[in-house]
């Protein structure tokens, strides 16, 4: 369950002004779990944002990254890592497609008063009304497709971004689409509880 793949939201090839050892760093978003990483890039490399880097355990295919340094949350991103998140996540999103659009075709009820896709802003009850008669009538094929069946409601990839930014900036009871939040003292990047859809 640990990151294969991310993507690079942040690069300091002289590292962070108050790191005692002075690296070349990046700030990466993992591309399947959402894990926000520091990582350490590798000598006389570049890596620019929006790139997708090999995160493995296989050696021969780190080509730019050295190692994971360490599981960061949202509020130690640079403002720059934190303006390329949203592009960076419908980057995801979209690569991904199938796996959102399953997961509106298949969420269920949280509570008896309230439905997964509740969480995701932009989807009231109203929404969610027509988002269950129109999968009942046929899958969504694709998050176009969504958005031609549900046509006032806003593009799903937009208000997907905002819900999983949310979930990284902490503070929300439910984690549809990222990893909860680190434990006191967790480090690198290891596996954790996957969320309701997974």
């Amino acid at each position: 369950m640990m990151e294969e793949y991310g993507y690079v939201l942040d690069f300091m090839p002289y590292g962070k002004p108050d790191d005692v050892r002075r690296e070349p760093v990046s700030y990466i978003i993992g591309e399947r779990f959402f894990t926000l990483l520091e990582a350490v890039v590798k000598p006389n490399e570049k890596v620019n944002g929006g790139e997708r880097v090999y995160l493995g355990r296989e050696q021969s295919l780190r080509n730019k990254i050295d190692r994971i340094k360490d599981r960061v949350d949202y509020n130690a991103l640079t403002g720059s890592a934190k303006a390329e998140l949203p592009n960076v996540l419908a980057l995801i999103i979209r690569s991904r497609e199938k796996d959102f659009v399953d997961f509106i075709n298949k969420c269920g009820p949280i509570t008896l008063r309230q439905h997964q896709l509740e969480l995701i802003p932009g989807i009231g009850k109203k929404h969610l009304t027509e988002i269950l008669a129109e999968r009942e009538k046929a899958k969504f094929e694709s998050l176009d497709d969504i958005t031609k069946r549900i046509p006032h409601m806003p593009h799903p990839i937009n208000i997907i971004v905002e819900r999983i930014i949310l979930e990284l900036k902490g503070g929300e009871r439910y984690f549809l689409f990222t990893r909860p939040p680190q434990l006191e003292g967790e480090r690198e990047h290891r596996p954790s509880r996957p969320s309701r859809y997974r």
